[in-house]
């Protein structure tokens, strides 16, 4: 989701979710290694795969990762409704 023009603090939101608490680690591991490989960047993780919410910053992007119930929670997609949708991917 592209939010640089209605955002101060990055650009872009990439908003996924996971089945299980080993499931969202695993996502937030693969966006780290990615990130590292392929550009060079590292990324911080807020939150707990426990929670059901785990945040990967990389400053420009950052990806959310939720279990189902806390993403139909948190909405985020609502919340920031007036960014641009750039892939949605069921």
């Amino acid at each position: 989701m592209d939010i640089k023009d209605i955002a101060s603090f990055t650009d872009y939101f990439v908003i996924g979710n996971g089945t299980s608490g080993r499931m969202l680690d695993a996502l937030a591991k693969a966006a780290q290694d990615a990130a590292r490989t392929k550009h060079r960047r590292s990324g911080r993780v807020e939150g707990g795969s426990h929670a059901g919410w785990l945040v990967v910053d990389f400053g420009d992007v950052v990806v959310h990762l939720f279990s189902p119930d806390q993403r139909a929670h948190y909405r985020l997609e609502e919340l920031w409704r007036d960014g641009k949708v750039l892939v949605r991917v069921q």
